[in-house]
């Protein structure tokens, strides 16, 4: 019997929700451990759409994938969706079971779904112990070994099975192999999610969708948690981790979402903060009152651009980053380093009144 793990490794397949961790390792600890899965097929990144396309289209192919990671054995496999989700829908008519996620932001993060899979609250654990050896949460409660897989990472798995490990590398870079999916979205022709992978132009993804429009501005690239491009910088930035990192940003879950020029972006920003901070999971302070204060700073910066908010609020991102029980602190001041640093000259067109107007939701943009 083939080794699925030698595969993937052979193959190079990292997970497709944002992580990027070597499949083979995580395969690998789960046979030794025996344990469970849960697929994680929630969209939980503002923008997502890619698992509820795989669901539709390749359910067979996921479960399949799910049963290689199974590997003969029988643990347990649970399908992650949020809650009355057409996702949640689909699975449940095709009889798997389903853990069902609340409509959250930090819901779908990894050991967010491991304690709702224990029958606690979906919020991050305090404690992030590689959960697929087992052992004990932040709160005393034993933890089965549990593997958390995206849904394009399981999906890839059976391809891989298939069509081998030298399909797999005829994509993407030596460093970062594989075919991904793209979600693109927004100010474009198109909206959908697409085939993409490491080394393209990012214009070729947008390409796909329609392409960026001449009057864009904006774009964004990995929701909430990822960064912010001018639109000259988009067409010429290259989609793989070196050409992110130069912006501060990664590949992330794969989104990109071109903002409506017809808007105020500094007003979009501010709806996006103003959403990461509701979406606290209310468990430490950068969380429950950094990114409230956050929010409020850059509401303030943008009624004053003139003033000291600017040095205030690049303080108040400084005490942000890598002091939250999860990322999802670190992420939003991710998204707003990022915002403030490309709407630069956005800040004196909104102080002089000649930026475009318009209040927006963040979902529109998602």
């Amino acid at each position: 019997m083939t080794d699925i793990a030698q595969l993937l490794e052979t193959a190079g397949l990292t997970g497709r929700g944002g992580a990027g961790f070597s499949t083979a390792i995580k395969l690998r600890a789960a046979k030794e451990n025996g344990a469970e899965l849960i697929v994680n097929a929630c969209d939980g990144e503002v923008g997502a759409i890619k698992d509820a396309w795989i669901v539709a289209h390749h359910l067979h192919e996921l479960i399949e994938g799910a049963g290689l990671v199974a590997d003969g054995r029988r643990p347990r496999i649970r399908y992650a969706a949020h809650r009355g989700s057409r996702t949640a829908q689909v699975l449940e008519k095709a009889g798997l079971p389903v853990l069902e996620v609340p409509h959250r932001y930090v819901s779908s993060e990894e050991t967010a779904l491991i304690s709702l899979a224990l029958g606690g609250l979906a919020k991050p654990l305090t404690k992030r112990a590689p959960f697929v050896f087992g052992g004990r949460d932040s709160h005393g409660r034993r933890v089965p070994p549990t593997v958390v897989l995206n849904a394009e990472t399981v999906w890839r798995i059976s391809q891989i099975s298939h069509l081998g490990p030298e399909w797999f590398r005829s994509y993407g870079t030596t460093a970062e192999p594989g075919p991904r999916l793209v979600a693109v979205g927004g100010y474009v022709a198109r909206p959908g999610v697409y085939e993409g992978s490491a080394g393209v132009a990012l214009t070729d993804i947008l390409d796909a969708a329609g392409g960026l429009p001449p009057d864009a501005r904006h774009v964004g690239v990995g929701g909430l948690g990822g960064v912010l491009l001018t639109a000259a910088q988009a067409r010429t930035t290259i989609w793989d981790s070196p050409g992110m990192k130069s912006h501060g940003g990664a590949l992330g879950p794969g989104i990109v979402t071109v903002w409506n020029p017809a808007e105020c972006p500094i007003e979009i920003a501010a709806g996006l903060i103003s959403y990461g901070a509701g979406e606290s999971a209310g468990q430490c302070g950068p969380c429950m009152f950094g990114l409230p204060a956050l929010a409020a700073d850059w509401a303030d910066l943008a009624r004053n651009p003139t003033g000291s908010g600017r040095d205030r609020l690049a303080l108040r991102l400084g005490h942000l980053e890598r002091r939250g029980a999860c990322a999802h602190p670190d992420g939003v001041a991710r998204f707003a380093t990022s915002a403030l640093r490309t709407l630069a000259p956005e800040f004196a067109a909104h102080a002089n009144h000649t930026c475009q107007k318009g209040r927006t939701q963040h979902a529109q943009y998602a």
